[in-house]
């Protein structure tokens, strides 16, 4: 671990559930307890336990981003408290070096009859801050926290999200060796969130170590070079940040209800998506897509008769994860019409050379005719894209740098 910052070995944690802890009782509540204990079995109050983490094992290196992502219930937050040093482990070690600052539970530490300037000293304080160097970064505090007119007023009267802003300005402007951070995208509005990526983007750019746990996918793969996926409290996978969220996606996925059963679709169900598929051009299916690929997306259909002069216009959506539209394509749009429709067949839309970067995005598609839909879903399924060599020369951007990817060339003129 000559390079590491934290180094994690064989890390368990087991919670005992199913039995009462007496760890504060009276001294009635013995009294009454030894004269009861011969009266009671011996296995009225067997101890059940279960396994938040078990035999978890990983380094990160000094300024590596790290992301870790699972289902609810997988570990993530354990973790991070047996690195914030909340909780014991009950097997195993980790291992920090440097300061520590940690965004477990925003708001820590904050007292309500105090006000928002005084909360700032104590909580500073709490997070291990001196005085000089709350009062250095007391000004930009307030500024990020966008709280300028209530600075004199007692917490408790704030708004949640004020509430929010002023914690997460004093723990980030820290300036620890090791930033762990748990879902604290997942307050606050949407203007909040935002800038709340951006000040961990760069934290991470100064070169200090980030491990961030958090379930929205866009941030993790924005924010981070590398992913850990946990499930049932062990490592699942190890990898790129895009590794780790295709993975974690399948998974979901295939608990998920069919694309055949979804009830939340739109339209008159004259026609029915029952399958989404994608393939390359010799028609080999694929499950994660390259970026400069040629690829088809077979939108697999069922109707109870064939419709004859159908006039339908099909149409596919991409979306980031954070919704926001990348592009739409549909058949009258290239030109391509069809009559006849067949009780059951495939409308196959083929993208000659997939101009987006490595990411995970939303596909959605459409069925109307004469104006009237027949069929729709704004999220039907995941569309994961790995790196491609676009243009050829063995170079591409990431899509912080945009989301489309553009073919074109350039040349000198005088």
């Amino acid at each position: 671990m000559s390079d590491a910052v934290i180094h994690v070995d064989q890390l368990s944690k087991i919670y005992n559930i199913g039995k009462r802890e007496d760890s504060y009782r009276t001294f009635r509540d013995a009294i009454a307890s030894s004269i009861t204990a011969p009266f009671r079995g011996g296995n009225n109050h067997k101890k059940e336990s279960i396994y938040a983490l078990k035999d978890v094992s990983f380094d990160v290196k000094r300024g590596e981003v790290l992301g870790v992502i699972g289902r609810n219930g997988a570990g993530k937050s354990t973790l991070l408290k047996i690195l914030s040093r909340i909780t014991e482990p009950s097997g195993g070690y980790a291992e920090i070096r440097g300061t520590v600052s940690s965004l477990l539970e925003v708001g820590t530490g904050f007292h309500p009859e105090l006000s928002g300037s005084e909360n700032i000293f104590l909580n500073g304080a709490i997070l291990g801050m001196k005085k000089v160097e709350i009062e250095q970064k007391f000004d930009e505090i307030v500024a990020f926290a966008e709280i300028e007119k209530f600075l004199y007023t007692p917490v408790k009267h704030y708004s949640s999200g004020m509430y929010v802003r002023l914690a997460f300005a004093i723990a980030a402007h820290l300036e620890p060796e090791v930033l762990l951070i748990d879902e604290v995208l997942a307050v606050g509005d949407v203007a909040f969130q935002k800038k709340c990526l951006g000040k961990m983007k760069s934290v991470a750019h100064e070169g200090r170590t980030v491990l961030f746990v958090s379930h929205n996918m866009a941030a993790v793969e924005s924010l981070c070079q590398r992913g850990i996926v946990l499930s049932n409290g062990q490592v699942a996978v190890d990898g790129t940040q895009i590794d780790a969220i295709s993975q974690y996606l399948a998974d979901v996925d295939t608990s998920a209800v069919s694309l055949r059963d979804r009830s939340d679709r739109t339209g008159s169900g004259e026609i029915r998506i029952t399958e989404i598929e994608y393939r390359d051009e010799d028609g080999k299916k694929l499950t994660v897509l390259r970026s400069g690929q040629t690829i088809d997306i077979f939108l697999h259909y069922e109707c109870d008769e064939e419709i004859q002069r159908g006039d339908v216009i099909a149409s596919v959506s991409v979306k980031t994860q954070m919704e926001s539209p990348v592009f739409l394509l549909h058949n009258r749009l290239t030109g391509d019409h069809w009559t006849d429709i067949p009780s059951r067949g495939s409308f196959v839309c083929r993208i000659k050379k997939l101009p987006l970067p490595a990411s995970v995005y939303r596909l959605g598609y459409t069925l109307i005719r004469h104006g009237q839909y027949l069929d729709g879903l704004s999220y039907a399924q995941e569309m994961i894209v790995d790196k491609g060599d676009f243009f050829g020369t063995g170079e591409i951007p990431p899509i912080s740098h945009g989301v489309c990817l553009t073919d074109a060339e350039w040349r000198l003129e005088s």
